[in-house]
């Protein structure tokens, strides 16, 4: 409560209450969008600064899911003998859909937990670090697709015109990401281990995922147990407009939405109503 009054007047005291403010998780958005411009500028250094000093630069967003695919698909098309028409493309479309949301929200959750310094020294909307992660994740996920494309080219798996939907897709992906990282950045607040104990889950997360096998090679009862994982509905959703040409049933349709907005408003939330404690307990 702060007391304010004229110094010309003996007028009874007014007084602000500072809690009766704006409804916080609109205020975060209106602040977020007052910071636009620094949102650009971040997005801008992360992209310059991670490959500054590559030989390659920019390529080699291109070239690591190229280079995960080959090791996978040889492990699993000759060890485990998965086989499977178009297998090297059903891969590396499930890997650069993984990729964008275990590196978005893995950052989104670094750059908040351990940003207490600077949410010290100055006043920031939170929200615009998380931001500015799945932006710059938005734009590696988009240059992805060019060398799946020429992967399908290659390995003469026709290119439909529903790949042009695939924003679609990755918007989804960025709001659950988004959520994701905002849900568990708060809580790393608190228990600090999250951060760790989250790269451990990613892994396991991963492998309950049909990334790099399709689900139809599980028994039935794991299957249904499997389907529970919403990263399964996610990454199908994706693979519909990229891979096979088709344009989702509308139950995949709501299903996805449903997922995304959910966990992202649930996020957002949970944030913004802890986001002033950043500072003090990090």
């Amino acid at each position: 409560m702060e007391s304010i009054s004229s110094p010309n007047s003996f007028e009874e005291p007014q007084f602000y209450d500072s809690s009766k403010h704006n409804f916080r998780p609109i205020q975060e958005i209106k602040e977020a969008w007052q910071y636009r411009d620094l949102i650009f500028f971040l997005v801008r250094r992360d992209i310059t600064a991670r490959y500054k000093r590559s030989v390659l630069g920019i390529a080699w967003t291109m070239l690591h899911p190229l280079g995960m695919m080959v090791v996978l698909s040889l492990v699993f098309s000759q060890v485990f003998r998965v086989t499977m028409e178009g297998y090297p493309a059903y891969v590396l479309s499930g890997l650069i859909a993984w990729t964008f949301f275990s590196q978005t929200s893995s950052n989104s959750i670094n750059v908040l937990v351990w940003g207490g310094n600077l949410f010290q020294r100055i006043y920031i909307p939170r929200s615009i670090f998380a931001i500015s992660t799945i932006i710059t994740g938005l734009v590696n996920l988009v240059l992805s697709i060019f060398p799946l494309i020429l992967v399908m080219l290659v390995i003469k798996v026709p290119i439909k015109i529903t790949i042009l939907m695939a924003p679609i897709g990755m918007i989804f992906f960025a709001l659950f990401s988004l959520g994701v990282g905002l849900l568990l950045s708060t809580i790393g607040i608190y228990f600090a281990d999250i951060v760790e104990m989250y790269a451990i889950i990613l892994t396991a997360w991963m492998y309950l995922t049909p990334i790099i096998y399709p689900i139809t090679m599980l028994p039935e009862w794991v299957q249904n147990w499997i389907r529970l994982n919403p990263m399964v509905h996610m990454v199908q959703f994706f693979r519909d407009f990229v891979l096979y040409g088709n344009i989702p049933p509308l139950h995949s349709w709501l299903l996805c939405f449903g997922i995304s907005f959910g966990v992202f408003v649930l996020g957002w939330l949970i944030f913004t109503e802890k986001s002033d404690e950043f500072a003090y307990r990090t």
